[in-house]
């Protein structure tokens, strides 16, 4: 056993001393790629909240306009888009009040609160997507300043660098490739799982906005409950 203090001294904040040691060797690009840590982060949250399932509408919701508007008539399904206030249903809403519209008029206005619903969706997807692209730009750039300063050292010392000096212009240069590469991917991670909740929306009120037109023109239908088809698919 052995009585040195420093050797058994805890070594809790080694981990985050090593951290910001290693950020600050990146030298001045360090900051903008902080910034634009921060921006991801900031929008990512923003989006996850903005695009949950019960602010934008999912199959449940609509599932129940369908069912009102075969039971009870379009009154009945207006009444559940307007308590909702989500943004399927706003588009399902612009259908059902025209229901005695012509069917091109009420497509187009079904396709226009759609557009609108989803440049509102998408509007703040984009920081996402630009930081996913500066990130590893300014990475490469603090690459290459760190390979000119370490060379810039051996050129001025006539070929006997100091290792030491050397050693902080190539950290650098590492350095700052990894931290922009540690933003940029995350950050195009959540732009296209952002982006894929938004074309399932599409689909949801493409398939739900579908099955309203089919019982304004023909009727109501007749929907076989859940317990015939589950026990069809047994037999």
């Amino acid at each position: 056993m052995t009585d040195d203090p420093q050797a058994i001294a805890p070594a809790t904040s080694d981990g985050l001393t090593s951290l910001f040691e290693m950020l600050k060797s990146g030298g001045p690009v360090i900051w903008p790629l902080g910034l634009l840590s921060l921006i991801a982060v900031a929008f990512a949250v923003e989006r996850a909240i903005s695009l949950r399932t019960g602010t934008i509408g999912g199959a449940k919701f609509g599932k129940n306009v369908v069912g009102a508007m075969n039971a009870e008539g379009a009154k009945s399904a207006l009444q559940i888009c307007q308590d909702a206030g989500t943004a399927m249903a706003r588009v399902l809403y612009a259908g059902l009040k025209r229901e005695e519209f012509p069917l091109v008029e009420r497509d187009k206005a079904v396709e226009d609160a759609g557009l609108r619903e989803v440049r509102r969706l998408s509007a703040n997807l984009r920081p996402l997507l630009v930081v996913a692209v500066i990130s590893p730009l300014l990475g490469l750039l603090g690459t290459v300043w760190g390979m000119i300063l370490a060379f810039g050292e051996l050129a001025n010392s006539s070929g006997k660098a100091d290792a030491e000096a050397l050693a902080n212009g190539i950290s650098q240069a590492l350095t700052t490739t990894a931290v922009g590469l540690a933003i940029a991917i995350p950050s195009q991670a959540a732009y296209y799982w952002y982006r894929s909740r938004i074309d399932k929306f599409i689909r949801n009120v493409e398939h739900y906005y579908h099955e309203i037109s089919e019982i304004m023109v023909h009727g109501p239908q007749e929907i076989e409950p859940e317990v015939k088809k589950t026990e069809g698919k047994k037999k």
